[in-house]
């Protein structure tokens, strides 16, 4: 099964970096292939100053070694050995219009244990109803049509807690969906895989609808002080970042979720009834976006 993901992972990106090439209407990914100095390695895919997208990656990685006996113990399975392959992205428009958006999907397995995990999460600045009830809908689609190994209400509810900022006690965006340490069955592989493809269907009709719009210099400020909080998020809590740092990844390949352009503003207060207030006042706290009407 491990050649078979790795398989598909590689040619997902392939789809994914055209299919956001097209959207862009100018950018170009640079590829860079690395090696693992334990085993394996990858290849990095970052698109640069584009049209629409200020900064996205989009990396397939196939690594494989030993873990440290620490680090095994944080993980299902035995031993030290481990195999790891996935594909992962994150894409920072330059608008402040248009959502930044996760996802990644990865196989892993450690001794005796093999398992998928994975999920997709959006986070706006300037949100739309239309574009936030899109992306939960093709998510919701995706779970149901797999629903054997697929709950769409725990994974949304998983993906609600996971993109948490435990110290500012808030949501890193409106979610999506997040699982991780599903046992590596032909069923959980199929979803897996419907899942993958689903990505360019729940994000770029909302990358068409906003990227003509204008938008002005303060909202810009706003995206790039929200962007903060992406930062902080990926070096404290993502478990791709730590997973990555601590099997001696890549570090560029990492660390390419990191926007561009951050502003960081001592004790930052929106105005109240704003839309800068009412992102964290509204469209930050969890709901059932799947069945709000758009």
């Amino acid at each position: 099964m491990h050649a078979r993901a790795a398989a598909y992972f590689r040619e997902l990106q392939d789809r994914i970096c055209a299919a956001l090439e097209a959207a862009d209407g100018g950018g170009r990914f640079r590829e860079d292939t690395w090696d693992r100095p334990g085993g394996g390695g990858g290849r990095s895919r970052v698109l640069e100053n584009g049209a629409v997208v200020e900064k996205g990656g989009v990396n397939f990685s196939e690594v494989y070694g030993e873990l440290t006996p620490e680090f095994a113990k944080q993980l299902p399975g035995d031993g030290l050995t481990f195999t790891a392959a996935g594909v992962s992205l994150v894409i920072h428009p330059r608008s402040p219009l248009i959502p930044t958006v996760h996802a990644n999907f990865r196989y892993l397995t450690h001794g005796s244990k093999a398992w998928f995990g994975g999920g997709a999460d959006l986070t706006p600045y300037y949100p739309f109803r239309e574009d936030v009830v899109h992306f939960h809908r093709v998510w919701k689609r995706v779970c149901d049509a797999h629903a054997g190994v697929a709950d769409h209400a725990r994974m949304k509810r998983d993906c609600d807690e996971y993109f948490h900022l435990k110290h500012r006690g808030e949501a890193r965006g409106v979610g999506g969906i997040f699982f991780d340490y599903h046992d590596a069955t032909e069923a959980t592989f199929a979803f897996v895989r419907a899942a993958g493809d689903a990505f360019v269907e729940s994000y770029l009709p909302v990358v068409e609808r906003r990227k003509g719009l204008a938008y002005t210099p303060e909202q810009r400020v706003f995206q790039e002080y929200r962007r903060g909080r992406y930062v902080e998020f990926n070096l404290v809590y993502d478990r791709g970042t730590v997973f990555g740092l601590k099997t001696d990844g890549r570090t560029e390949s990492i660390l390419m979720s990191l926007p561009p352009v951050v502003r960081y503003v001592y004790d930052y207060r929106p105005e109240p009834g704003s839309p800068e207030a009412e992102l964290t006042d509204y469209w930050l706290k969890p709901r059932d976006w799947a069945a709000e009407g758009a």
